[in-house]
């Protein structure tokens, strides 16, 4: 293991408590001591800056040597001066740190080029000559495809754990989207075979296009940054993520945690086309829809209009054999029932009521007739017998109603006294009398 530990050169001043006095024969103010920490610096009294830059140095040169990862952005190997600079780039953000190597430690890497992922140990240092930063590596090692799986691996559980692709977060797709944002690499076959089959299947589709790094150390922000700004906008109605196929190593930006959570909260559904069909990165599980080439994805983002055209034929074909069928058919029904005795001659369905109407109208009136012929003649009967018994009747045999001068019926010859008139009834008119002394 390397240590670095700066040592200043002979040019560089040495921090000092006390500052030298100049000789003077004549008094003076005497100058304050240097502040010891930076809470003690003043206008009046602050620190030159070689006593901040070895403050700082002694501070990083406390810090004990650590294992970092990350990916080999620029390189430049110095063999004259047995040493070699390389940048070294956070996968998941634009964050770097510059780090030196010497030749040997470095040659035992391997064949280490740029773009590379690496795990490094080193020693934080700081330069008090020219106030830079620099990383001190004493190892470096490529990190092999199995272990980049292997992460992948482990990062897809936890993604899945998280809910992140589950099936209930899938956006569907729209039927006919008016304009489709695109984000692939810069003049890729990608590119040509998304737009151009895109639009032999539906020539009105407009696509709004991010040229974009796709592999590489900068593949990562810069896909993030266009899916950002697509999502944003309202007129765009899907985004398509697409690549062609490539090394396993070439799609590793794809299953970038930081991309891959970018894909699940978008408001956009998203169509994921990277690689061919045996690819998977994990932005394929978060995504709304996998493709599994760009060809593909053309197919799946827009209708072909020969086959919907086609289908509305074939369909409106259907409804006007349905519609005709379905009128034959009623016409038949309406035919059959037209053809039934019923409507043929609408009163057949009265004629046995009217004609038991008519039955019974007669038997009534013969029953009415013999009621009344019967009636009549026990009412003959009864006026005979009124008549024969009436004193009507027996006037007309000759007899007569004597009746006093209060109208009463006199019954006996005592009952009229002398000189009393009486009135006497006949059959045909009437007569007074009064009687005389019946003694005379």
């Amino acid at each position: 293991m390397v240590h670095s530990r700066y040592v200043p050169d002979n040019n560089e001043s040495r921090p000092t408590t006390t500052p030298t006095q100049p000789a003077s024969p004549v008094a003076s103010a005497p100058v304050p001591a240097i502040a010891e920490r930076a809470g003690d610096t003043t206008k009046e009294n602050p620190w030159p800056v070689r006593v901040l830059s070895q403050k700082i140095a002694q501070y990083i040169d406390r810090m004990v040597p650590l294992w970092i990862e990350g990916q080999v952005v620029q390189l430049n190997r110095r063999p004259g001066a047995g040493m070699a600079f390389l940048t070294l780039r956070d996968t998941d953000q634009d964050m770097s740190l510059p780090v030196s190597i010497y030749s040997s430690a470095l040659a035992s890497a391997g064949p280490l080029t740029e773009g590379a992922h690496v795990v490094a140990q080193v020693k934080p240092t700081f330069w008090t000559k020219r106030g830079s930063f620099q990383l001190q590596a004493s190892q470096i090692s490529q990190v092999g495809l199995g272990e980049l799986l292997a992460k992948i691996e482990l990062l897809k559980s936890q993604l899945a754990a998280e809910g992140l692709f589950d099936d209930s977060r899938k956006k569907p797709l729209p039927f006919l989207p008016a304009r489709v944002g695109l984000i692939c690499g810069r003049e890729s076959e990608a590119l040509h075979d998304v737009v151009v089959n895109a639009q032999l299947r539906w020539p009105e589709v407009q696509f709004e296009i991010r040229e974009v790094a796709v592999q590489g150390v900068h593949a990562v922000s810069q896909v993030c940054a266009a899916l950002t700004e697509l999502d944003a906008r309202e007129d765009i109605d899907v985004i398509v993520i697409a690549r062609g196929g490539g090394a396993v190593e070439d799609l590793l930006p794809f299953s970038n945690e930081s991309l891959v959570r970018a894909v699940a909260a978008a408001v956009t559904p998203i169509v994921s086309a990277i690689g061919h069909e045996r690819d998977t990165p994990l932005i394929d599980f978060a995504a709304d829809l996998r493709a599994s080439t760009p060809t593909d994805a053309a197919k799946r983002i827009v209708p072909n209009v020969v086959e919907e055209r086609t289908g509305l034929k074939n369909a409106l074909t259907r409804i006007r054999a349905a519609i005709n069928s379905r009128v034959h058919r009623e016409q038949e029904g309406l035919t059959l029932m037209q053809s039934r005795p019923v409507l043929a001659r609408p009163t057949a369905l009265l004629e046995p009521h009217i004609q038991g109407l008519a039955q019974t109208s007669e038997r009534l009136r013969f029953a009415l007739d013999r009621q009344i012929l019967q009636h009549t003649g026990d009412l003959n009967r009864l006026r005979a017998q009124i008549v024969a018994l009436s004193p009507q009747a027996t006037l007309e045999r000759g007899y007569a109603v004597v009746q006093n001068e209060t109208g009463q019926v006199v019954t006996r010859a005592d009952e009229v006294v002398d000189g009393q008139t009486i009135s006497v009834r006949l059959h045909k008119g009437s007569f007074t009398a009064v009687r005389v002394n019946s003694n005379s």
